[in-house]
């Protein structure tokens, strides 16, 4: 297992970390025993992250953690996530407090390397929707966060950047987080390029420019589009977290990648893995696995390495036709 630079943390991360998601759900989903060996796999392999959060099977991926880690005897980085109550922020670093010491009791921690803000950013606060001001203002996300690595509770600040790419950048710019879960993957990269006119999806352009001006640590999301490009089988799990796309559109694209790059790069999930580790200022790559055999596919996918610039460019010739549409 190859291992990159955690943004300015001084950390060392393996190129994949273990995702502890609903989607792909093995943590939330499986019997004990898969999930003890899920875990054990993956360890096995050279994986040293594990990335949560309260709101994966409402805490049943945390509480899982809070067995399983101990019981491997591996000492693992840790992140999760809190998500605010955009009705009631009267007291931003109160709510945080209050929701990771929940997180720390279904973890059976002190501590955590890193605590990430779930929520949205944008210019419009309501629904999952924070604002910049919000976020950066006195008394906000980043004063709370601060207030706890004070503490000792925390090593480190994220966010989830998603939402508006503006508001996401000047989040970043601030300098006030350590690390960012970018959405990106071979269907819309936007975060990590300029695209071409023809492309269809929502632009998160400039995000993972931002990381690297201001040295923040890049966890790439949604690597799979919520296993849509990893396979044609849907488990009712998949959700869309950008805007200007579909499920339906995903599926559409996803056929046209294959078509043109045939079976000859590994399995479509491997594919997937090996586009994002072909980007240098992504940090890590988070799988989320659903079968024993998805943790297997992907250190393989590691070992193998980035994809050949020759099918980096037949992925270019896709996004110029919006992938064979115009």
């Amino acid at each position: 297992m190859k291992h990159r630079s955690f943004g300015n943390t001084g950390i060392k991360v393996s190129e994949i970390i273990f995702g502890a998601g609903a989607v792909g759900g093995i943590l939330v989903h499986k019997d004990d025993a898969t999930k003890r060996e899920a875990i054990r796999r993956a360890f096995a392999g050279g994986i040293n992250w594990v990335d949560t959060a309260a709101q994966y099977g409402n805490g049943k991926s945390e509480e899982a953690l809070g067995w399983l880690l101990p019981e491997s005897g591996a000492t693992p980085y840790l992140s999760t996530k809190f998500q605010l109550d955009v009705e009631n922020l009267k007291d931003i670093p109160a709510q945080i407090e209050a929701r990771f010491m929940t997180s720390l009791a279904r973890l059976k921690r002190s501590s955590v390397d890193v605590l990430q803000l779930h929520n949205r950013i944008g210019t419009k606060p309501g629904g999952r929707v924070m604002t910049v001001e919000q976020i950066l203002g006195r008394n906000g996300v980043a004063d709370g966060l601060d207030r706890l690595r004070e503490k000792g509770l925390i090593r480190h600040r994220g966010i989830t950047a998603l939402g508006e790419a503006a508001s996401v950048c000047e989040v970043i710019n601030s300098k006030r987080f350590d690390s960012a879960q970018v959405y990106y993957n071979l269907l819309n990269p936007s975060a990590g390029r300029s695209m071409p006119k023809a492309w269809t999806g929502q632009n998160l352009g400039g995000i993972v420019e931002a990381c690297r001006a201001n040295k923040v640590a890049v966890m790439a999301i949604r690597i799979f589009a919520a296993g849509v490009i990893a396979t044609d089988e849907r488990t009712g799990r998949e959700s869309v977290l950008t805007a200007e796309t579909s499920i339906a559109e995903d599926q559409r694209k996803a056929k046209a990648v294959f078509d043109a790059i045939g079976s000859g790069q590994g399995t479509r999930a491997q594919v997937a893995l090996r586009f994002v580790l072909s980007n240098p200022d992504v940090s890590c790559a988070i799988i989320g696995s659903a079968e024993l055999q998805h943790v297997d596919e992907a250190l393989q996918a590691a070992e193998i390495g980035p994809l050949p610039p020759d099918v980096l460019a037949r992925l270019d010739a896709l996004y110029e036709s919006d992938f064979g549409r115009v």
